[in-house]
C-alpha cells in the first residue's frame, strides 16, 4: 500500500451492483428480480405447506394414519408440471435478457480497450483517440467495445453498466457499453491478475454529445510543447532516458506502447488506474518511487534527482 493513505483516492463512488444504468444493465436487474420473485414465491409455499402438515397431522394419541396419497397420478402430474412449467419460464425469461445484454458485436469495433499489468489501454479506432483508464462515452449511445489482454487474464467490469467480460490473451471479446444518464461510473478488474490487481481501476465518463465531440477534438491536438524553464528541461528530460522506451506522446518522437499514452496525461483525474488523485504532489511521489505508492508496479524507480523530479513534474504537468 502507499505510504500516505489520504492519496488513495476512489475513481468514484463504491460499486453499485444494484443500481442499472444502461439498457444491458436493466435487462440483467430485471431478471434477477423476477428470479428472486418466483424462488421467494416457491420457498414461501413449500414452507408454508411444510408448516401446515406439521401442525395439521402432528401425532396425536389414538388417532388413525392421515390419507396417504402415494401412487395418486394426478397428483404426480401436478407436482411434474409446475417445476417444468417454472423451470421453462426461466429459461426464455433467461435467453431474452442474455439477447438484450450481450446483443452481437458490430462488425467494427468503436472502443477496443486492453487488459495490461495492471491498467487499462482505450483506443478509439475511428478517431485515432488513445488513452488509459478513463473511457469516455456520450450518453445514451452504444458502444461496442473489443477486449483484449496483453498479458493475463483480467476481468473488465462496470456493475452499473455492463456484465463482467474476460479479457483473454490472443482471443479477444466484446461487449457493448452504454449509459442512460451522464455521470461518471467505476470498473474494475474483479479477477485476480497480479500483485496490484487490486488497483486496476478505470472510470466510465459519460457525457453529453457535445462534450464528448469536445473531448475527442481536444484528445486529438498533439502534445504542446514548452518553451522554456523547467517544463522544457523535463521534455528534453523524457526524450534522453528510457521513459520512450515505454510511453508515447504525440507531436515527440515518443512512440511506444508498453506503457500508458501520456499525450494528454495531466487531464485524466489519477493516477496508477485509480491509486492516486493526479496531482504535482503524488505525481512526485510516484516519479520519485513508483514502487513505494503501487508496490509491483512494471515501471522501475529510476533514482531520478530531486531536480529531474521536478522538471518531469513541471513537464508532464502541462500536457493538458
Amino acid at each position: 500500500m502507499p505510504s500516505d493513505p489520504e492519496s488513495v483516492l476512489p475513481i468514484g463512488a463504491a460499486l453499485r451492483v444494484l443500481a442499472p444504468e444502461s439498457p444491458q444493465a436493466h435487462a440483467m436487474f430485471n431478471l434477477g428480480v423476477v428470479t428472486a420473485i418466483i424462488l421467494g414465491a416457491i420457498f414461501v409455499i413449500v414452507a408454508g405447506l411444510i408448516v401446515y402438515a406439521l401442525m395439521r397431522f402432528r401425532w396425536r394419541e389414538g388417532e388413525p394414519e392421515p390419507v396417504q396419497l402415494a401412487g395418486n397420478l394426478k397428483i404426480e402430474i401436478i407436482w411434474t408440471a409446475i417445476p417444468c412449467a417454472i423451470v421453462a419460464a426461466l429459461f426464455m425469461l433467461t435467453a431474452r435478457a442474455m439477447s438484450l445484454a450481450d446483443p452481437p458485436p458490430a462488425p467494427a469495433p468503436d472502443l477496443i480497450v486492453t487488459g495490461h499489468q495492471w491498467w487499462w489501454e482505450v483506443r478509439y479506432p475511428e478517431s485515432g483517440v488513445v488513452t488509459a483508464n478513463e473511457i469516455h462515452l456520450p450518453v445514451g449511445r452504444p458502444f461496442s467495445v473489443k477486449l483484449e489482454s496483453s498479458d493475463v487474464l483480467h476481468e473488465f467490469w462496470v456493475p452499473e453498466l455492463a456484465r463482467k467480460i474476460t479479457a483473454v490473451p490472443g482471443h479477444p471479446n466484446h461487449l457493448w457499453l452504454e449509459a442512460d444518464r451522464t455521470g461518471t461510473f467505476l470498473g474494475i478488474c474483479s479477477e485476480f491478475c497480479g500483485t496490484q490487481h487490486a488497483w486496476m481501476h478505470f472510470s466510465v465518463i459519460v457525457e453529453s454529445p457535445a462534450d464528448f465531440a469536445a473531448w475527442q477534438k481536444a484528445q486529438l491536438r498533439p502534445a504542446a510543447a514548452p518553451a522554456a524553464g523547467a517544463a522544457a528541461e523535463g521534455l528534453a528530460l523524457f526524450a534522453r532516458t528510457s521513459c520512450l522506451s515505454c510511453h508515447a506522446i504525440a507531436g515527440t518522437a515518443a512512440r511506444a506502447r508498453v506503457g500508458p499514452d501520456l499525450t494528454h496525461f495531466a487531464s485524466r483525474r489519477h493516477l496508477g488506474a485509480g491509486i492516486a488523485a493526479n496531482t504535482a504532489a503524488n505525481l512526485r511521489r510516484w516519479l520519485t518511487n513508483p514502487q513505494e505508492v503501487k508496490p509491483g508496479v512494471k515501471m522501475p524507480d529510476f533514482k531520478f534527482t530531486d531536480q529531474q523530479v521536478t522538471q518531469l513534474v513541471a513537464y508532464l504537468e502541462t500536457l493538458q
